[in-house]
Order: C-alpha cells, then sequence, then structure tokens
C-alpha cells in the first residue's frame, strides 16, 4: 500500500491572457512508506502545487488525494499535516514570535507541555538538524538563511511527520550550505524512517539524492523511475529536451 497516492488529480485556476489556467492534469503518482522520490521539472511546471495537495493546502478540483490507502478528505485536515510535513522554498518564521517558540510552534498548536518537557524537545529537535541550543537566543533576523531553513526544518520535525515534503528547500543556499540540507535530509530519512518528495530542478542535486524521480511538464508526469535512468537514459522526447536543457520554463 503506497504512504501518499494522488489519482488523476487535477488543479486549475481562473483561465488568463497567460494561459488556460490548468495547473496540474490528471497527475497520477504513488510514493511506498520510507521511499524517497524526486520532482523534477522546469520553473511553471506544477511542481509546488502538487506538494501543497499533498499537504492540503490546496484541494485538487479534480481526482483524490489518498493516505495509507484512505481517502485524504476523510481525514481531518490538522491530522493530515501532523503526518505530512511541509518545509517551503523560502524559510519562514513568524517574526513576532521568539525562536523557541518558532520551533515549539507546532507543539503548542497541538498539545500542552511542561516547560521542562519542552526544553527537552527543543534540544533533541535541534540536535536533529544540527543546531546548537544557543540559536534560541537569537532573533529570526539574526540567522544566516542556512540556519533558517534548519530551524524550519526541526519545526516539521516537532510534530513526528510520517512524510516530508521539501519544495526546493536549498535553492537559496550557498553550495556548502545546500550540501549540508541534503545530508540532513538524508540522515532524517535513514534514522526515521520518513518517506520524502523533494522538489527541485537542479539535476545534480537529483542524482545526489537518488531514488526515484518524477519529471513534469506542463502539469503532467511525462516520465518516471530510477534517477540515474532519468537524468542519463531519458526516455520520452520531453524528459530529453529538460535534460538537455532545451526546455522553456512551464514546458
Amino acid at each position: 500500500m503506497a504512504k501518499i497516492e494522488l489519482r488523476a488529480v487535477s488543479y486549475s485556476v481562473p483561465p488568463s491572457a497567460a494561459g488556460d489556467g490548468q495547473i496540474l492534469r490528471q497527475v497520477s503518482l504513488a510514493v511506498e512508506a520510507g521511499q524517497s522520490l524526486t520532482i523534477l521539472g522546469p520553473s511553471g511546471s506544477g511542481k509546488s502545487t502538487l506538494l501543497r495537495l499533498c499537504n492540503r493546502l490546496m484541494d485538487p478540483g479534480g481526482g483524490e488525494l489518498f493516505f495509507e490507502g484512505r481517502p485524504a478528505s476523510e481525514l481531518p485536515v490538522v491530522e493530515l499535516r501532523r503526518k505530512v510535513g511541509l518545509v517551503f522554498q523560502t524559510p519562514i518564521l513568524l517574526k513576532d514570535l521568539s525562536l523557541r517558540d518558532n520551533l515549539l510552534f507546532a507543539v503548542h498548536c497541538c498539545r500542552k507541555a511542561s516547560p521542562g518537557v519542552e526544553e527537552a524537545l527543543a534540544k533533541r529537535l535541534l540536535d536533529q538538524v544540527g543546531l546548537s541550543v544557543s540559536v534560541l537566543e537569537q532573533r529570526p533576523e539574526e540567522l544566516s538563511v542556512g540556519q533558517a531553513q534548519r530551524l524550519c526544518l526541526a519545526r516539521t520535525l516537532a510534530t513526528h511527520p510520517e512524510v516530508l515534503l521539501l519544495d526546493e528547500p536549498t535553492s537559496a543556499l550557498d553550495p556548502t550550505a545546500r550540501l549540508g540540507i541534503e545530508r540532513l535530509v538524508a540522515a532524517l530519512r535513514r534514522d526515521h524512517t520518513l518517506t520524502s518528495i523533494f522538489v527541485t530542478h537542479d539535476l545534480e542535486q537529483a542524482r545526489r539524492l537518488g531514488g526515484r524521480a518524477a519529471v513534469l511538464v506542463r502539469g503532467r508526469i511525462v516520465e518516471e523511475g530510477p534517477v540515474e535512468a532519468i537524468l542519463d537514459h531519458p526516455a520520452e522526447e520531453l524528459t530529453q529536451r529538460f535534460v538537455s536543457g532545451n526546455l522553456e520554463e512551464g514546458g
């Protein structure tokens, strides 16, 4: 049974001069428990929208999302989001809250805990993402982008998710910080048996991530398989054009 699955999912916005408004077109995709899937595709192909549907930040206009074989629409949305965590492309920290409250925001929303329990949880979460407890004494604006992204990842882990959705989480980072986040995600997957979906348009990053890949172009999955096979021996013309750099944004 797939951990998370999309069946013939479509999503659209009102048409405009820029196009017909169709962002995703009959997308079917299944990710098994513990599996790593990389979503590749040019900018504007619908990758971020696909992730938001998996977390129910958006709901499909057609088709259906399933979690462990059950329609996601039957689950309370808060329960689903505890199990399916999402890390955004740009680190989002709440400026009016301390970093400690940013880190424990999801915990405060879901349950009450004693100060001692919260302190132990904060330390454990920071340890998992390679940050010192001393970072909690800083203001959000004092963090580097890499530190902020690690803190956001730690915040996502606070609810013990079973699926981790990552929307180009390294795009704003320098090469060293980018590799650090990639290694961190790999370690978290290994140590916590997480299922992950990682969105990127960076081919070399996809190669480093390994596992399976799906190529999304013009809102459709055009090819799916082992990452190495897709990058080195693409079977579909649109994949070949994307891999060779001859596909415009949006496909």
